[in-house]
């Protein structure tokens, strides 16, 4: 064995026993994920274990309940979360980055119905059995929720049926299965989902986009803000775009970059959540 090839082996056994050390850091990752696509996961998984230079355990559940409520308690250390659950908690939680998709670090809800069906609008929906993904998502359930709102109608009033599929992917398959007349959908999952799976949202057709709203955030405990950890995730997923690893992961989930953001950008979801008259 050379010389440059023990001092590799050496490094590497370093780099690896400093990781070992180090006590892991825990994301919590939400339904807004292509039913946390493994690629996805590997890929992102990989990104902040390089930036960070620790341990990462990438942490899943069901609903953003159950997310938001891992970050409150402290059993994670930042989750990729809702601007609605964001909001609700907002004197707890941090916002540590937006997510820049097309661009911009916003997205919109989508409506969406078969193919061949009539309905041009939501109010052509009226007693239609319809799909949610999350009662605590914004762009599958308070955006629609809100807009009923605004006519004087409720989703229990209003549909015949409706029920939550915890999981976006499952609102389009829901949708396109006739398990559902129509759906609420985020619009940043299904246009991904006519890239990768064209064949399922082929099985459905959008009609309503909301206005432009802020795309899901990254967010930890505000009281945990200044943590040399959490000031480090955040550096790692400010500064994704500019690693190999990072614009790998990055492209996979059809993202730009990760943006600093402001509480400002969820001013939309804000004023919906004032329509179903929603407070803390």
């Amino acid at each position: 064995m050379n010389r440059r090839s023990v001092l590799l082996g050496a490094a590497a056994a370093g780099l690896a026993a400093r990781l070992h050390a180090e006590p892991v850091f825990r994301l919590a990752l939400t339904p807004v994920f292509l039913d946390n696509d493994a690629v996805v996961i590997d890929r992102l998984h990989a990104a902040l274990a390089e930036g960070m230079q620790r341990p990462i355990e990438l942490v899943q559940r069901r609903t953003y309940q159950d997310i938001t409520g891992a970050l409150l308690e402290g059993s994670v250390d930042a989750a990729w979360v809702c601007g609605f659950p964001f909001l609700q908690h907002q004197r707890e939680l941090s916002l540590l980055g937006v997510p820049v998709w097309n661009g911009k670090p916003l997205y919109r809800s989508y409506l969406i119905v078969a193919p061949g069906d009539r309905a041009e609008r939501l109010e052509d929906l009226r007693g239609a059995i319809h799909a949610f993904s999350d009662p605590d998502s914004n762009s599958g359930y308070l955006v629609t929720a809100s807009d009923l709102a605004r006519i004087g109608e409720t989703p229990d009033d209003f549909f015949s049926r409706s029920f939550f599929t915890f999981g976006h992917r499952n609102v389009v398959r829901a949708v396109a299965a006739g398990l559902a007349r129509s759906g609420s959908v985020d619009g940043y999952v299904w246009e991904v989902l006519s890239q990768v799976e064209p064949a399922l949202t082929a099985g459905t057709r959008v009609i309503g986009r909301s206005e432009l709203l802020g795309f899901p955030p990254f967010a930890g405990r505000q009281d945990r803000s200044l943590d040399a950890d959490v000031r480090l995730f955040r550096e790692t997923i400010l500064n994704l775009h500019q690693t190999e690893a990072g614009r790998a992961a990055l492209a996979t989930l059809y993202l730009d970059r990760i943006d600093p953001g402001s509480v400002g950008l969820f001013d939309g979801i804000a004023a919906r959540m004032a329509a179903i008259h929603w407070s803390p």
